[in-house]
């Protein structure tokens, strides 16, 4: 009789030690490069550009942006640790450049919209960015279904968003820089 050790049973991915130190690499990496994007670009209740925009109804206050913002970037990088420290499985490359080249047209949006005042061009934006979280979530669903949930308020968010930018686009045609020709 062969003896069974704990080491020699298979884990599940959260306790293979992959799982944590991506975990502990891509959530501080992406809320640091998030957060650091969005100040830049001015992103915050002092943007006198934006404080002059007649905003939808629907407007959520400034602060929860902030919060909200918070909360999905730890979600999906959560998804990407899930994504990363599994093994042994397809689509796991083409799941991982999805994500980034996602988020790395979502760390456009902030910069064209509150510091370039292109609001149409920001709406393109929001486009390809739900365009590619949806693709980054049906991959990492099919890598680990827990990976797809924690993309999904993201997607919603997203969607939300794009309303969003779109009602300002309509409520305030002269405010597009695009539209003003500069």
């Amino acid at each position: 009789m062969a003896e069974t050790f704990i080491d020699d049973a298979p884990q599940p991915w959260f306790a293979t030690g992959s799982f944590a130190r991506a975990a502990i690499v891509a959530v501080p990496a992406i809320l640091l490069l998030g957060g650091l994007v969005a100040r830049v670009a001015g992103s915050t209740e002092d943007n006198a550009w934006y404080q002059s925009l007649t905003l939808p109804a629907f407007q959520p206050p400034g602060p929860l942006f902030g919060i909200a913002w918070s909360i999905l970037y730890t979600l999906i990088a959560l998804a990407l640790a899930v994504v990363w420290g599994t093994r042994g499985v397809g689509g796991k490359r083409l799941a991982i450049a999805l994500f980034v080249v996602g988020f790395v047209v979502n760390l456009t949006w902030s910069p064209v919209f509150f510091r370039l005042h292109m609001i149409s061009a920001a709406l393109g934006i929001i486009g390809v960015m739900l365009v590619l979280a949806l693709a980054t979530t049906w991959a990492f669903w099919r890598i680990n279904r827990l990976a797809g949930w924690l993309m999904l308020p993201y997607c919603g968010w997203l969607v939300f968003a794009g309303t969003l930018n779109v009602t300002i686009m309509l409520l305030n045609p002269t405010a597009d820089a695009m539209q003003m020709g500069i």
